[in-house]
């Protein structure tokens, strides 16, 4: 299902698997406190249950053109609210697959996300600690540091699945569906 008010052009680059994620299976997730907009704090790694982690580069606003210059350039830099879109329009199918929650990560601070909190639910890693704690793909535009797009399914507090490269970003909530369908026993 492809977000149709944020539709993503045929030319988008495509990222590659450059192995920075290879790491990750079977990871035993830090604990760290990230800050959600709903002004509560999330530790993944206590989390009973299985949890969807799509992490992005950064949140749009619509009242805001912020992103760096060259961002569509990138491979896998555009297609955050496309991808937070999927994620939301299927929350109640993943549920029915086995996911506890659900939610999208960025590197941005939670002040500047809580304009998105009533379309969805976002964590704030700004001090890095989660993304450093565990080695996830980053990349830097004008000096700036963002995260790569990559989805973790945590299960109990360990790295069940690693979605990485995602794209295109627009069907991905389509792919863990699918993934969990196939994987997960409800």
């Amino acid at each position: 299902m492809s977000d149709t008010a944020h539709p993503l052009p045929d030319d988008l680059p495509e990222p590659t698997d450059d192995g920075e994620a290879d790491h990750l299976p079977d990871a035993t997730v830090p604990s760290v406190a990230l800050s959600a907009t709903d002004g509560e704090s999330v530790d993944l790694s206590t989390r009973d249950g299985r949890t969807v982690v799509y992490c992005y580069p950064m949140t749009g606003r619509p009242d805001e053109d912020v992103v760096p210059d060259g961002w569509a350039e990138i491979p896998g830099a555009r297609g955050c609210t496309p991808e937070s879109c999927g994620f939301r329009d299927h929350h109640d199918g993943l549920r029915e697959r086995g996911v506890d929650a659900v939610f999208g990560l960025s590197v941005q601070t939670t002040p500047y996300q809580r304009e998105a909190r009533d379309r969805l639910e976002l964590l704030s890693d700004a001090d890095f600690e989660f993304t450093t704690a565990l080695d996830l793909p980053t990349f830097t535009v004008d000096g700036d540091r963002y995260l790569e797009r990559i989805t973790l399914v945590v299960d109990d507090g360990v790295v069940e699945h690693v979605f990485y490269p995602v794209f295109p970003p627009d069907e991905h909530a389509d792919e863990v569906a699918d993934w969990l369908a196939e994987n997960v026993e409800t």
